[in-house]
């Protein structure tokens, strides 16, 4: 995971012989969350500043393409670019942005037909070069990402550099004792990272759905909780593997009548863990309070619900008020985070919740070797 393997920014400038004058395509991550035509919260379009600064500066002339939603490569008004532009103009002002990438089938579909538009100045003026700074959907083999490094002098943006950087650091030298906490829905979406995770943490601790598939592992009824039972086997040979693993000690579950209760680690039928209980937050805290660096990702609960979110505010606010090197993985744990209002007291928090996985789990990202690929 060394950065310094892929081409940076200095080094497009270096191989165009300088930026004045240049025509510069920039792939961004601004897949934000808009309610009611509103920017909910802007963190991916403002890391994407120091890059396009740093390119402005050099009177390079910036265009930044970027996806935004689910539109299935369809042209869909909901999921135009236009509610972002305002935002970006006004942190960017000077730059220009395409379309939304994903209106194009050619994106998702990696269509070399598509990344040749791209280059070729998606109806404009051709480019001179392509930075990557879209860290959150470089575990993508998209258009937009595998396809220019191969086709124009490329480079990592500073954004990209820093998730590298510090995801790659976090795993090789972290500070001791080292603790990783996982929430989220499915064992299934995380067990290569575990498994990665186990050969160099101290201590895992697992909360949210996830844990209900351990649960089961140990014996344990889990009345109607989430579980992979696929994935049984594989949790009783982690359990068994003598690595580690914090699960929870109780549970908050919801009845099918909607009765809220705190319980042990065994639920009835017709309940449904949907939080790690109080015990169990105070547990993680105190694993917290004692690690030198901590990686989360995953709610520990269903935190949207007021009722269900008392787990993952509790891990949240251990980590903003730990002395550990706190990183956090992206997705609804940034999510969460930026809700509690505690993103300021944290040490790092990704903008890419599957892409920093992957990153830890196999060590690079398809976006990362196309760089190194297109340096060549």
């Amino acid at each position: 995971m060394n950065i310094s393997t892929v081409p940076s920014l200095e080094d497009l400038e270096a191989r165009l012989g300088g930026l004045s004058g240049k025509r510069i395509l920039v792939r961004c991550d601004f897949n934000v969350p808009v309610r009611d035509g509103e920017i909910v919260d802007d963190m991916r379009i403002r890391s994407a500043v120091p890059t396009v600064s740093w390119l402005l500066e050099r009177d390079a002339s910036v265009v930044i393409c970027t996806h935004f939603g689910r539109p299935d490569g369809t042209f869909d008004p909901r999921y135009s670019i236009e509610v972002l532009r305002p935002r970006v103009e006004e942190l960017m002002p000077g730059v220009e942005m395409l379309e939304n990438l994903r209106f194009d089938s050619g994106e998702v579909d990696n269509s070399e037909k598509f990344s040749s538009f791209l280059t070729l100045g998606a109806g404009g003026s051709p480019f001179d070069g392509y930075v990557n700074d879209a860290f959150g959907v470089s575990h993508r083999a998209h258009a937009s990402i595998v396809g220019p490094p191969s086709l124009l002098p490329s480079a990592s943006g500073r954004l990209l550099e820093k998730e590298v950087g510090v995801l790659g650091s976090m795993r090789a030298q972290p500070q001791r004792p080292f603790l990783a906490v996982l929430g989220g829905a499915k064992i299934s979406d995380k067990l290569g990272v575990i498994e990665s995770l186990l050969d160099v943490v101290d201590n895992l601790a697992i909360g949210g759905g996830m844990c209900f598939t351990f649960l089961k592992a140990l014996g344990h009824n889990i009345g109607d909780s989430l579980c992979e039972e696929e994935q049984v086997a594989a949790c009783e040979r982690l359990l068994s593997s003598g690595a580690s693993i914090l699960l929870p000690s109780d549970i908050t579950a919801l009845s099918g009548d909607g009765e809220v209760r705190q319980m042990g680690r065994s639920l009835p039928e017709g309940w449904r863990g949907l939080d790690i209980g109080p015990g169990s937050a105070a547990e993680f805290g105190d694993l917290i309070h004692d690690a030198r660096t901590v990686f989360w990702n995953g709610p520990m609960g269903l935190f949207e619900d007021a009722r269900f979110a008392a787990g993952t505010r509790a891990v949240a606010q251990s980590l903003a008020d730990s002395k550990a090197y706190t990183v956090v993985g992206g997705g609804d744990s940034a999510a969460a985070v930026s809700e509690f209002g505690l993103t300021p007291y944290m040490d790092h928090v990704s903008t890419g919740g599957g892409a920093s996985l992957e990153l830890l789990e196999l060590g690079s990202l398809p976006g990362l070797d196309a760089l190194r690929k297109g340096g060549q």
